[in-house]
């Protein structure tokens, strides 16, 4: 099964030194089991079978508790490295892509496919130790009468049939709510998102809880219940076939003549003993079905993880260049579809250079195509033609995450991390706490060991915090998208007239997107886009440089 093989990718040795463990376990089980047939058919004298009774009695769960502890280890140990690895490689999914599917999709995968592969791994200690002890009962029956247990795997192949059946219809419905979980967790974010709008309206908040969120739930919750129906159903099924052996063994076995008692005992002893194992082994069914639909899942991102683990020394970011001559774009192009539009919406062909301290404004109408401009000069977004060069040589597949370390941007729908990461050095706190000095934020937030004391503030007080981490950031280019959409007239001065020359006077190049035309005076260069392209580029010169408090 995948769950098992993504088990043995992980195990490095161990899942082999388990499996052994519970083949040991189930041997000794078998011969358990012969021994005492044959003590209770009086073939062999109590007495001489003393010691070795004894001596089973403790291998069985010796090598069975070995068994189940290597195999938990290892199952802990791998949801562990599937939940660091899946945060890593999702990382390296591009950005359109994880856009397309949504946050609700990404947070259902991340919790509910991840604990569903968590919870199939936990099952694989007891499925191993289980198999391999009605693997070794098997063998003995083999051992009693092979004509016998060719029966007896006729009525279990009857069995099995009758159970994979049902199986195959309940895997749908599994499926089915998986799908239902993307919608629930789509509408238990509107809930959080849409407070304000729901308890101001009460006719719409009757009809999300009643036509979105409980329909949704119900339907995820019936999807559920017909799949754990028809796997009882299924698995009970697959014990009645058991029974029927028992039965034919006490009462259709002694009447076809040949077979010994002690034959009869040890297949009636041995079956019985096998009830249990085959029950965990069909019981846990649903749990690996959901466990495959979960890496189903996460494969569907985009999302590989059937290769090689990432090499964490090599997935360490590049550091920023210190120095450089030139960026350009050469015929950039990139097709998307925007919110609300039936046709395909094309950017560019955008040719654009920039050269180390400069101040470039870029405006345009909403839609007009300069968010995406932005994502696609940072190498977040690729581009479907063109190349984007850095001082003369083009940043290649290979070379875009170590492109991306030369920017420190505030996206217009930025996070906020409360611990400055990544950003960890002795003055760390001094130089925030200057930044908050002159962002005017003193007073409200204060630095210490690296953590914002609280992020718990108003949009543009918010926006503040993010230019914060993008000044810590010391980077060679600066983004700014829509930064002052959100600041009171006092701020956007501080912001155009003292903020942005003083990055200009550090060497620092700085691209803006705004809609304040009353600065556009101030920027050396102002890009306007009309409909994805270029419609100019006009050189305008700064005349004043106000510093700002900074680490020079």
């Amino acid at each position: 099964m995948r769950i098992i093989k993504f088990l043995l990718r992980f195990s490095k040795g161990t899942a082999g030194l388990a499996i052994a463990a519970g083949a040991i376990s189930g041997a000794s089980s078998a011969v358990l089991l012969a021994l005492v047939s044959a003590l209770l058919t009086g073939r062999v004298a109590p007495a001489a079978r003393l010691w070795t009774f004894a001596a089973l009695c403790l291998l069985v769960p010796a090598s069975r508790i070995a068994s189940e502890l290597l195999l938990a280890h290892l199952g802990q140990g791998t949801i562990l490295k599937l939940r660091g690895e899946l945060s890593r490689r999702l990382l390296s999914v591009p950005l359109r892509r994880l856009e397309e599917l949504g946050p609700h999709r990404l947070l259902a995968v991340l919790s509910e496919d991840v604990a569903s592969v968590g919870n199939a791994v936990a099952q694989v200690p007891g499925i191993c130790v289980n198999a391999a002890i009605t693997l070794g009962g098997l063998v003995y029956l083999g051992l009693l009468s092979w004509r016998s247990l060719a029966v007896a795997l006729a009525f279990v192949a009857v069995g099995v049939a009758g159970y994979q059946l049902p199986a195959i219809r309940a895997m749908a419905f599994i499926r089915k709510a998986r799908g239902l979980h993307d919608e629930l967790y789509r509408h238990l974010r509107a809930l959080t998102d849409g407070l304000k709008e729901l308890k101001m309206h009460g006719r719409r908040r009757e009809a999300f809880f009643s036509r979105d969120l409980l329909a949704t739930a119900a339907d995820f919750r019936d999807a559920n219940e017909t799949a754990i129906r028809i796997y009882t159903f299924a698995a009970n099924w697959g014990q009645l076939v058991l029974f029927a052996v028992i039965g034919w063994l006490l009462f259709g076995m002694p009447g076809a003549g040949g077979v010994e008692r002690s034959v009869v005992v040890g297949y009636t002893l041995t079956l019985l003993f096998l009830i249990n194992p085959i029950s965990f082994i069909l019981t846990t069914a649903p749990v690996f079905s959901r466990g495959n639909v979960g890496l189903d899942r996460v494969e569907r991102l985009g999302v590989d993880l059937s290769g090689d683990a990432l090499d964490p020394v090599r997935d360490l970011e590049a550091p920023p260049r210190r120095s450089w001559r030139r960026l350009e774009l050469s015929g950039i192009t990139h097709t998307y579809r925007r919110e609300g539009d039936d046709m395909d919406f094309v950017l560019g062909p955008i040719d654009l250079a920039l050269v180390p301290g400069e101040l470039v404004f870029v405006a345009g109408a909403n839609g007009s195509g300069k968010t995406t401009l932005v994502k696609l000069l940072v190498g977040l977004y690729l581009p479907d033609r063109g190349e984007i060069r850095l001082d003369g040589k083009p940043v290649d597949e290979e070379g875009r995450d170590a492109f991306r370390q030369n920017f420190a941007v505030v996206f217009s729908d930025f996070h906020l991390f409360q611990n400055l990461l990544g950003l960890e050095r002795p003055e760390l706190d001094a130089e925030a706490r200057g930044y908050l000095a002159a962002l005017h934020l003193q007073n409200k937030v204060r630095v210490e060991e690296g953590r914002l004391s609280t992020t718990e503030l108003s949009q543009g007080q918010r926006k503040r915090l993010a230019l914060l981490t993008a000044f810590l950031e010391d980077r060679p280019i600066y983004v700014f998208d829509e930064w002052a959409a959100d600041q009171d007239p006092m701020f956007k001065e501080i912001f155009y007239r003292q903020l942005l020359p003083a990055l200009k006077a550090r060497g620092k190049t700085a691209l803006v997107v705004t809609h304040d035309d009353r600065y556009y005076d101030l920027c050396d260069r102002l890009v306007k886009l009309e409909d994805g392209r270029i419609a100019s580029d006009t050189w305008i010169r700064a005349d004043e440089v106000v510093p700002l408090r900074a680490r020079d």
